[in-house]
């Protein structure tokens, strides 16, 4: 996609669309926001998220093909993916319960950190810890998907750092077979650092999408991924091309880590690139959105989500006694301790 057909994406888009999009930003911004406010102010355990990362992920999340089962697009997630499963659907409220740990949370029922989804109705696999350990469960799934008749995908994300994984390159090795390519959107979002060290005192690379270059015939491309429309036509032409072709794709977001890395690390507000603030301006100066509008927007979203944390703080914590619940698929063995026993 080059640069000169961008600026035409939005008209493509067109302004319900654009403000759909600006809407989901704002919403993922302010809730990772208030997941650090809760962090610090004990409302909650530990932070990691992705605030920097909207431009990229309100458009991927936009276009999965959502559902249950191999005719739908499977989602093998890391932990700054809340704003892809917002434009999804996903409700803010029980990221926040989740952060607070309550028995309602549904994506773990309080026994997993926030950010860690699990939606078996989306096809969004289990959110873990593990560094991009993600990537070895997609070759799964997308094997099922190439025996399928189907235009559905596999969609792995993960970041720059975790590109260093063996994992990570056992994907790329299993989707390139020439048995049996594998229809898997292979993402990396790259804000620079890992943890606390420079991509660049790690990569040898001059760009993590370069490992296309490997496999003869992959394709691959590195987009700004603070850049609404440049994310937009990115994502659209590699989500079709694997729909179509059946065979990996690798795509490079480079964007801005607003926030560092997690609770661990403070937490505190960086200057880098703000993408809300470019694609605000974007739309101002196309009259596509007055000003005043995006005040607007911001007030409605942060009454609803004030809303939402009053309640998730209303809401109980897990009984000691459902410690047990859902580990094992058949019920708890016979052999381990119930509630009075030894």
């Amino acid at each position: 996609m080059t640069a000169a057909r961008i600026p035409d994406l939005y008209k493509k888009l067109g302004a319900k669309r654009l403000l759909e999009i600006h809407r989901l930003m704002v919403r993922a911004r302010l809730l990772e926001e208030r997941l650090i406010k809760m962090s610090k102010g004990g409302d909650g355990f530990f932070w990691i998220g992705g605030p920097g990362e909207e431009a990229f992920n309100v458009p991927l999340g936009l276009m999965i093909k959502k559902g249950r089962g191999v005719d739908h697009d499977y989602l093998h997630l890391h932990y700054r993916s809340s704003a892809i499963l917002l434009a999804m659907g996903a409700d803010p409220a029980d990221t926040l319960r989740q952060m607070r740990s309550t028995a309602a949370d549904p994506y773990s029922k309080g026994r997993n950190f926030v950010n860690h989804y699990a939606i078996p109705e989306w096809n969004v696999t289990p959110v873990s810890p593990t560094i991009e350990t993600h990537y070895t469960t997609a070759i799964g799934t997308a094997i099922a998907q190439a025996r399928a008749k189907t235009d559905a995908i596999t969609m792995a994300n993960g970041g720059d750092a975790g590109s260093a994984e063996g994992d990570f390159h056992s994907c790329l090795v299993w989707a390139n077979r020439p048995a049996l390519p594998l229809p898997i959107l292979i993402i990396v979002i790259n804000n620079g650092y890992g943890i606390s060290t420079p991509v660049s005192t790690q990569h040898g690379e001059r760009r993590i999408s370069d490992w296309a270059k490997t496999f003869p015939g992959m394709p691959g491309a590195t987009v700004d991924g603070n850049d609404v429309a440049a994310s937009w036509a990115a994502l659209e032409e590699a989500f079709a091309y694997v729909r179509k072709e059946r065979r990996p794709y690798i795509l490079e977001a480079r964007a801005s880590r607003l926030y560092g890395h997690s609770s661990s690390s403070g937490a505190n507000r960086v200057p880098e690139p703000d993408c809300i603030e470019l694609f605000e301006t974007a739309l101002a100066r196309r009259g596509l959105v007055k000003p005043a509008q995006f005040a607007a927007v911001r007030e409605r979203e942060a009454v609803a989500l004030d809303a939402a944390h009053q309640k998730a703080r209303a809401e109980p914590f897990p009984a000691p006694e459902s410690a047990w619940e859902d580990v094992f698929a058949a019920g708890l063995p016979p052999s381990y301790p119930t509630k009075g026993g030894s």
